[in-house]
């Protein structure tokens, strides 16, 4: 046979199997690190980032004399953050599969009991897509200027409004909320959020026909409402297929829990692992909350909870409380604070993430086997749901 119908036949035999049976070679990166200021020894982390999640860590290395290497692969594109375990701050990239450099200088600073390192003259080679990512962002570089100019404009009355609340005079607040003054910076300030809303959505809609555009989305937005529905709607298919915009659905759209199963969930006590359904044995109805220690609503909700346990407690109702706080320092202080009478954990396995919680308090009511009959309950349509069920 003639080496060109050898060549024709082979095309057509590849032609003819099926697809799941060509593999294509996943990908991969490498993240070099040159961050000077970091003492030798610590751990280095990259986490996924864009996701409104507590994520876990991706990959992890030791740093020595500023140096440090990541390596891995993602299916899509991805934001990905570069941490020093346990403490806060992050140096931040986008990148595809690819080969990347990354330069800066950390220092590090506290606010409160929090340490925090602070990354300067990041310098970020070898991808594409990161320099890609801070053009598009790039209308936003002007809102700092901005922000800065309206409150130095309003110096006068901040500086005295922030002495009375420092002061914790109610009176002399009253009498500043009805200035002229006061009034000035609170139309300004509403000038300042109109402009950063407008920016960011020219930002994302002018994205909307790619994976950019979600992700976008998800990068400039802390959290969704109703109200960016319509930004999600006008994204290409190809957009909403991606995996940033099947993120926003899922926060957009959520299906909630009510009349399924809970969530299978362990919970870390004295760093043994325990399944969650060992703390419903006996009990009628459990209540999780999910909760932090800087969360004032959370705060202010548990009073009620105090409230509904003294009271039915003795009746079958049993609390779980889930932190998400990521310092276990600042958990214990609040639960020294509070005086919780009930279970209490520091989410250590993903599960406000099983949950779907995205803004806290979150509280969802189970029954004895585990089916959710109750979720964004506060206040008083938490006792008036207890007082049906403890009838």
């Amino acid at each position: 046979m003639e080496k060109r119908n050898l060549i024709k036949l082979f095309l057509i035999i590849l032609l003819a199997l099926p697809m799941s049976c060509i593999s294509k070679t996943p990908g991969s990166f490498t993240i070099k690190g040159n961050i000077q200021g970091i003492p030798d020894g610590s751990k280095m982390l990259l986490t996924p980032g864009g996701t409104h999640k507590t994520e876990k860590a991706i990959a992890e290395a030791i740093i020595k004399d500023g140096q440090f290497t990541f390596s891995g692969s993602i299916e899509e594109p991805r934001q990905l953050h570069i941490t020093v375990d346990g403490y806060y701050g992050s140096c931040s990239l986008v990148i595809d599969n690819e080969n990347v450099s990354v330069s800066a200088k950390a220092s590090l600073s506290t606010n409160g009991n929090n340490k925090i390192y602070v990354f300067d003259n990041i310098k970020i080679t070898g991808s594409k897509l990161n320099d890609e990512y801070l053009e598009k962002k790039s209308p936003r570089n002007s809102l700092d200027s901005l922000y800065k100019a309206y409150h130095d404009n309003n110096d006068i009355i901040l500086k005295a409004v922030d002495k009375a609340r420092t002061e914790k005079n109610k009176t002399a607040l009253d009498s500043l909320y009805k200035t002229a003054e006061w009034k000035k910076f609170a139309a300004d300030e509403k000038n300042f959020f109109d402009t950063v809303e407008t920016i960011t959505n020219s930002i994302i809609i002018s994205n909307k026909d790619s994976w950019w555009g979600p992700f976008l989305m998800m990068d400039m937005m802390s959290y969704f409402t109703g109200e960016q529905k319509p930004l999600y709607e006008s994204f290409s298919q190809q957009a909403k297929d991606s995996y940033y915009g099947k993120l926003v659905k899922e926060e957009l759209y959520p299906k909630g829990f009510v009349g399924t199963k809970s969530p299978s969930f362990n919970v870390t006590e004295n760093g043994k692992i325990i399944p969650a359904t060992t703390l419903f044995k006996g009990k009628k109805y459990i209540l999780i909350d999910f909760w932090a220690s800087w969360c004032n609503p959370c705060r202010k909700e548990i009073p009620n909870l105090k409230a509904q346990y003294a009271k039915y407690a003795g009746k079958g109702l049993q609390i779980i409380s889930i932190s998400i706080d990521k310092k276990k320092a600042d958990w214990e202080k609040a639960l020294k604070e509070e005086q919780l009478k009930w279970p209490n954990y520091l989410d250590q396995n993903g599960i406000a993430d099983l949950f779907k919680v995205k803004l806290i308090p979150a509280i969802f009511l189970l029954d004895a086997n585990g089916k959710v009959i109750g979720e964004q309950l506060r206040g008083e349509s938490l006792s008036k749901k207890l007082d049906e069920l403890f009838k």
